[in-house]
């Protein structure tokens, strides 16, 4: 059942949670594949929709699934929300429910995700086009020719980038075309993509949502109409998040606003520490004012996030060096745990772009990732200084 309150912290407390009959003030873990009817008239009312219930796991009818979608969509301000076995399940989901008349990317994203766009769909008959940051005068063409959704991350992985979330949902509701936006690095704490105009706001619970990297999980949220377009495709290809996973996905949250609030205090202070620092040459961080896209971020932001980048001098080589260095900071694809975490995105994340796509998007070889985590920010601004030299 879910409070009256809507705060953000209340809701990631209380949403969705069952009145269970022992007295637990969280909901059980049901691990039940199939759940038995009194009578044929009652299955018949679950099944064709006239009453919810509990029917057959595989298909999310179970109660912790359930429980957890309501908090999911309390926490994005949706009317619905489904649960998936990874963040690539539920993009995957959504391409294939209204992507069909094609798909704009636009902007850096996450390289499963390009290739998903990219190399597979297109020969399922969904077509992808790509816009970069400075070619979003581009997008009425595409819209005028028939895409149907207007796909991004903001903040991008791994520039930091920042989109127009309400003037790209105009100019695509003009068009008849959808808007979906992967607010994985944000987090429902930083951005609410929903209240500024996107249909679909898509999360790697898996990162923050999860927030311990002892979970893989997706979500997706929306409007209840819209969402119920996409259950069918997760139903039968097999993609709904296990019950043991969404306890443990809906324990996380229940943690989100501080862990969020805690990172983003201490990714400025690493930011700031680091723009200072001689062996870096440059920092991506929407909070720092001289960002390029800091302006857009204080207007569609409630804070800046967890994940910078920082640029080391001396190119790839140096950069790399400087990772292996790290003590605090694992080596480690991956990113909104509690612990803090470095990446090369030339080797890992975007390591399977070609060297041209990876300078065309911005992204060096000198770039470092970091996901900071919730150790003392005056420890992790030291393990970087002596990582630099």
């Amino acid at each position: 059942m879910t409070p009256p309150q809507t705060a953000l912290a209340t809701a990631c407390v209380h949403a969705g949670e069952i009145v269970d009959p022992h007295g637990s003030p969280h909901t059980p873990i049901y691990t039940t594949t199939t759940f038995k009817f009194p009578s044929t008239a009652a299955i018949l009312d679950v099944v064709d929709g006239r009453k919810p219930g509990a029917l057959y796991t595989r298909y999310g009818l179970n109660p912790t699934i359930q429980a957890l979608e309501e908090k999911l969509a309390a926490i994005e301000g949706a009317e619905a929300a489904l649960a998936f076995c990874s963040g690539m399940a539920a993009e995957s989901a959504l391409f294939l429910t209204y992507g069909r008349p094609g798909i704009v990317c636009l902007g850096d994203a996450y390289g499963g995700t390009l290739e998903l766009l990219g190399s597979q769909l297109p020969g399922l008959g969904a077509p992808g086009y790509f816009l970069l940051g400075n070619e979003l005068g581009a997008l009425p063409s595409l819209l005028k020719r028939g895409a149907g959704l207007v796909f991004f991350e903001t903040p991008t992985n791994p520039t930091l980038e920042q989109f127009d979330i309400a003037a790209i949902a105009e100019l695509a509701h003009a068009h008849g075309a959808f808007v979906a936006v992967d607010n994985t690095f944000a987090s429902p704490v930083n951005q609410n993509p929903l209240a500024l105009g996107a249909d679909f706001v898509v999360h790697s619970a898996t990162k923050y949502l999860g927030g311990h990297s002892d979970l893989t999980a997706g979500a997706l949220m929306g409007r209840k109409a819209d969402i119920a377009r996409v259950w069918n495709w997760r139903k039968n290809l097999g993609q709904t998040i296990a019950p043991e996973i969404a306890a443990q996905l809906a324990r996380s949250l229940r943690t989100l606003p501080v862990r969020v609030e805690r990172q983003n205090a201490t990714a400025m202070r690493v930011a700031l520490a680091m723009q200072a620092h001689p062996g870096v040459e440059r920092v991506l961080y929407p909070g720092l004012p001289d960002f390029p896209g800091h302006a857009l971020a204080k207007r569609q932001m409630n804070g800046f996030g967890g994940m910078l980048t920082i640029e080391v001098k001396g190119g790839g080589e140096a950069a790399t060096r400087a990772a292996d260095k790290l003590k605090l900071f694992a080596l480690a694809p991956s990113l909104g745990g509690v612990e803090s975490l470095v990446t090369q995105p030339c080797t890992t994340t975007h390591h399977g772009l070609t060297p041209e796509e990876r300078a065309r998007r911005g992204i060096s070889d000198a770039m470092l990732r970091l996901s900071v985590g919730l150790e003392d920010a005056a420890d992790l601004i030291a393990d970087l200084e002596q990582a630099l030299g």
